[in-house]
């Protein structure tokens, strides 16, 4: 890596710089980041660890070994740990913008998103996208993002996300499920270096439909899109029925699966590494991981926070990163 790595400030109010803080003391083992914040709010909230101020990402190399480095970034409002405020909105989005126009520049290798709280910025400051990836793909000017949560032994890529369930028949297309699959298979090959991705296809329906007998979209959306894909030459599975796809054999047989909705993907991945879930997005022109969890409010400011899925978020930008020779 030739740049470091851009850190959101996330919701300030959240558990954000506190897990960076915790990641920074695991900096052995971290590629160089510098956190997009208040320098003096984040040198308050720990006198153990040195804060730098840095004028340019660049400096960040420099200072990182000996101080974790902060890109100054003005708060409008004062910071009360666990009490969101609106006032605080638009530092929040312009230290999201700020970490996207660095990493398109070369500025930066990457850029990992604490969590935000979409109402907060809705309330504060006119916040007009659907969730934190629409606004980071209308910034990277992309029409379609996917996301993958990535744990050690599993990769899953909803194909449908944010959702309610009793939906997911009507919006599951086989023309969602090959754009989905062909972004996936190429940011296989892209950021994690496979050169030949193995792809694994859930079902919809219990036992995968069962020819039919519990459910039609296996044979009408499902296997069509499949058979197509791999007439375009992928190495594609499916469809799967999903309650045998997880199991440690299994898994060895595929580089990622795509499920057909949130859950079906999201819980065998929580149940298998919780801590260390990472979630990424797959489709825009620069690097973006986030840890696998929300603001956590209720525990913000008291140090009880896990940096777990932040260091292995950062970890991943990092690989992400190494592997377009960034």
């Amino acid at each position: 890596m030739t740049a470091p790595l851009a850190l959101t400030m996330g919701d300030p109010a959240g558990v954000g710089a506190e897990i960076t803080i915790a990641a920074w003391r695991q900096r052995e083992t971290l590629p160089p980041f510098f956190l997009i914040d208040d320098p003096d709010r984040i040198a308050m909230m720990c006198s153990e660890v040195p804060v730098q101020a840095i004028g340019t990402p660049e400096e960040a190399g420099d200072v990182f070994a000996s101080a974790l480095p902060v890109l100054p970034m003005k708060l409008d409002h004062p910071v009360r740990p666990g009490r969101p405020h609106p006032g605080l909105a638009k530092a929040t989005i312009a230290s999201i913008e700020l970490a996207v126009r660095l990493a398109r520049d070369g500025h930066a290798s990457g850029m990992v998103t604490n969590p935000i709280n979409k109402k907060v910025l809705y309330d504060g400051a006119g916040f007009r996208w659907p969730g934190h990836t629409e606004f980071l793909a209308h910034l990277g000017g992309v029409n379609h993002t996917v996301m993958m949560l990535a744990a050690p032994g599993l990769r899953v890529v909803p194909v449908t996300i944010h959702i309610a369930l009793a939906d997911v028949p009507g919006l599951l297309t086989a023309d969602l499920i090959m754009q989905t699959a062909r972004m996936v298979y190429l940011a296989l090959q892209k950021d994690f270096d496979i050169d030949d991705p193995r792809l694994a296809v859930a079902g919809l329906n219990p036992h995968a439909g069962e020819g039919g007998a519990m459910g039609s979209e296996e044979v009408t959306i499902i296997q069509p899109a499949v058979d197509h894909l791999r007439s375009e030459g992928m190495d594609v599975r499916g469809p799967l029925p999903a309650d045998t796809m997880f199991h440690p054999a299994a898994r060895e047989k595929y580089d990622a699966a795509l499920t057909m909705y949130h859950d079906q993907g999201l819980v065998p991945l929580k149940m298998l590494d919780f801590a260390r879930g990472v979630n990424v997005t797959l489709g825009l022109p620069f690097v973006r991981t986030s840890p696998d969890h929300g603001t956590a409010y209720d525990i913000a400011g008291t140090g009880k926070a896990d940096p777990t899925s932040l260091v292995e978020a950062i970890k991943l930008a990092g690989t992400m990163a190494k592997a377009r020779g960034l």
